[in-house]
């Protein structure tokens, strides 16, 4: 079985988009690295389906679109629609914001780790949206070692605590900060990968949450990558356990470099 997945492996050289990380695909902590310039990478079905206590179910699919419009730099659009199952509490399906980010790398990893800031804005829309846009600042650090590579975020949302019964802010933290370690197989078209995260959520009141996630991102193709996660809360109210799968779509486009 080793010898035909080797002979059927694709040229390592196009394999290049299952280790550049995302946020949810599968796990929260990404790395420091854009899409390359003039790339372009269509998310088209990063699915998550949760469970939390008292048996509330959250269907969410949030398709994305990442280009890289200028050098070590990446522009990304995404649209979260959530569906929330709450047995007897009913039942909601819609748009939870449209959210915006830009992310540029800073500088490229030598001996010292290779850094990253990411700005992200969640506007106001849908049924299961925020009351008012939230922005947020993350940073990220990547270093890579010949037995893996380890990565470290940091992120503070601002913006003014939510009313008492605004719905869709269930991934809105007021801070965040996580740490993961991921490692290519041998055949390098395969990812593995692990995190640990504590976050604070938006309203003040409730308990910093810590969660660990792991999962697996495969080149498919030289433009398909498939990943997959599982992931658990072991603190907090709700301690919801989650499973994650999604695609991506990578191309270039078709301007030349000036």
């Amino acid at each position: 079985m080793l010898a035909a997945l080797a002979a059927s492996a694709s040229a390592a050289s196009a394999q290049t988009d299952y280790y550049n990380t995302d946020a949810g695909r599968p796990i929260t902590v990404v790395d420091a690295y854009p899409v390359e310039r003039r790339a372009v990478e269509l998310q088209l079905a990063p699915l998550r389906l949760e469970r939390a206590r008292g048996s509330v179910y959250t269907w969410a699919l949030e398709p994305e679109l990442a280009v890289g419009l200028l050098p070590q730099t990446q522009f990304e659009i995404g649209f979260p629609i959530a569906y929330v199952d709450g047995g007897v509490l009913g039942r909601s399906t819609g748009l939870a914001g449209v959210e915006l980010s830009a992310l540029h790398n800073l500088n490229v990893e030598t001996a010292i780790p290779a850094f990253a800031v990411v700005g992200d804005v969640l506007l106001p829309a849908g049924g299961l949206g925020p009351d008012r846009a939230y922005a947020s600042l993350k940073g990220i650090a990547t270093k890579t070692f010949r037995w893996a590579r380890l990565h470290a975020n940091g992120a503070y949302t601002f913006g003014d605590e939510p009313a008492a019964d605004t719905r869709g802010l269930a991934e809105v933290s007021r801070w965040m900060g996580g740490v993961a370690a991921d490692r290519a197989l041998p055949l390098r078209s395969i990812l593995v990968t692990a995190e640990v995260v504590a976050r604070q959520p938006i309203a003040a009141a409730e308990d910093v949450e810590w969660s660990t996630g792991a999962g697996t991102r495969y080149q498919f193709s030289p433009r398909w990558a498939l990943d997959a996660g599982v992931g658990c809360h072991f603190t907090g109210e709700a301690r919801p356990w989650s499973v994650t799968f999604g695609g991506a779509y990578a191309f270039g486009l078709p301007w030349r470099n000036r």
